[in-house]
């Protein structure tokens, strides 16, 4: 066997490999008598197919394979020579197309090697880093979101008619035809008419109804109603009113603080502290690493594969496409041509991605297995009442896997390179944050 490189230009190379007609042959053979103990043919017992016959019955599909054999395994031997990794599947072509048995075979491989990157000193980088506190506006400003959140209602003088925004509670028959369904009855039930919670009508029915009032409510199920058998029905609610009552301001106190799950006010204002500084630094990483990738981005160069960049900008346009587009679902629609500016994204993103896993693979980052069953648990929560079916997607989809891998690794990566730079932390208003956030997305 024979391997003759043809072209090495940049990260481009080409090679020509050559592999006898009697190493193919012999290949054969090999492969025959292995398979010879287990053949089984007319007139003869079990192994004792000669191998003339071997040869005439599964010559021509042992060649294929033996052909397919020697070329992979060439490319093996050559690439733990060279120490290549090729950038995507190297193309190959046979170069003898009336290739015939007992000619030898020719063949001619073309890749794109991925590069050779650059050491980085990290402890040159120099990065901000933002640090909020939470002030007590904000918290206050949070205690009063939560308030409103948690509505409260008072009774109403005896005899005032409900109004929208008004609370009824109520005992409630449904019936269709004259019976009853199963659903369709409670008592003390609370309602906040102007809410939607109802069936269209429902709640509109109930306005100016007063405590102690009887009234027969007329609606229909809407068409596409989820309870098939009532889709489209009309029903009529027979509905005693126990009373009526008036929204009221929450008070901020100990009693809404108890409504969220703390044991006094003081208890909820840290919780909300927490969370709102756990906020303001997840946003403030967001800047950093911003920072630290443009930063690497300017300091570190390096050859690209231009099949990675054309592939990207080609990904890049036709997502911004669909964007400016989103009417059409499908892809049938004119051929997209990347711009400049699709280009140079593409051009730093292959960049940063190649840099970003070489620095991981030195570093020894890896993704943990926990680590990866928590992303998939975040995804799930995406589809209720659907889990099973995609935990056995994710299962079976070893490219989905590795979309929700790649920016668990980035972070991961992102982080040691934090721990080596030299990070100096700046205090600053939750505004100046904000603007430092919306630049981002500016960008």
């Amino acid at each position: 066997m024979q391997v003759t490189e043809t072209l090495n230009e940049g990260l481009k190379r080409g090679y020509a490999i050559q592999i006898t007609a009697a190493e193919l042959d012999a290949k054969v053979e090999e492969k025959l008598k292995e398979a010879q103990p287990e053949v089984e043919m007319k007139g003869f017992r079990k192994g004792k197919v000669p191998m003339a016959l071997l040869r005439k019955q599964f010559g021509q599909r042992v060649m294929g394979e033996a052909m397919q054999e020697s070329i992979d395994g060439a490319m093996n031997s050559h690439m733990e020579e060279t120490g290549d990794r090729p950038a995507a599947q190297p193309q190959m072509k046979m170069t003898n197309e009336d290739w015939k048995e007992g000619d030898d075979v020719n063949v001619e491989v073309s890749y794109e090697r991925l590069p050779d990157v650059p050491e980085t000193d990290f402890k040159k980088i120099k990065l901000e880093r933002l640090v909020v506190k939470a002030d007590d506006e904000s918290v206050q400003e949070a205690l009063d979101n939560l308030a409103s959140s948690a509505k409260t209602f008072e009774d109403r003088k005896k005899g005032t008619k409900a109004k929208k925004g008004d609370q009824v509670v109520m005992d409630f028959v449904g019936k269709v035809d004259g019976e009853a369904f199963e659903g369709g009855s409670a008592e003390d039930f609370p309602l906040e008419l102007g809410s939607g919670s109802f069936i269209p009508g429902f709640e509109d029915g109930l306005i100016g109804v007063k405590a102690g009032e009887e009234k027969d409510v007329e609606v229909t199920f809407p068409e596409d109603y989820q309870a098939a058998h009532l889709a489209g029905k009309a029903a009529v609610f027979t509905c005693t009113i126990k009373n009526v009552k008036a929204p009221a301001d929450t008070k901020i106190d100990d009693e809404m603080a108890k409504q969220f799950g703390a044991d006094d006010l003081e208890a909820l204002k840290g919780q909300i502290t927490e969370r709102l500084e756990a906020e303001y630094k997840g946003a403030a990483r967001a800047v950093a690493k911003r920072t630290l990738l443009d930063e690497l981005d300017k300091i570190v160069d390096f050859d690209l594969p231009e099949s990675l960049v054309d592939a990207e900008a080609g990904q890049i346009a036709h997502q911004l496409w669909h964007e400016d587009n989103p009417d059409v679902e499908g892809h049938d629609h004119p051929e997209i041509e990347p711009t400049d500016e699709h280009k140079a994204l593409a051009k730093r993103r292959v960049k940063l991605g190649l840099l970003l896993a070489d620095i991981g693979q030195k570093a020894e980052v890896k993704v943990t297995d926990a680590e990866m069953t928590q992303a998939i648990m975040n995804q799930a929560r995406q589809y209720p009442g659907q889990e099973r079916q995609f935990f056995e997607f994710v299962q079976q989809n070893a490219q989905f896997r590795q979309q929700l891998q790649a920016p668990l690794f980035e972070d991961k990566v992102v982080d040691h390179i934090f721990e080596v730079a030299t990070v100096k932390d700046k205090e600053v208003s939750k505004d100046d944050l904000q603007k430092a956030v919306e630049a981002l997305e500016d960008e």
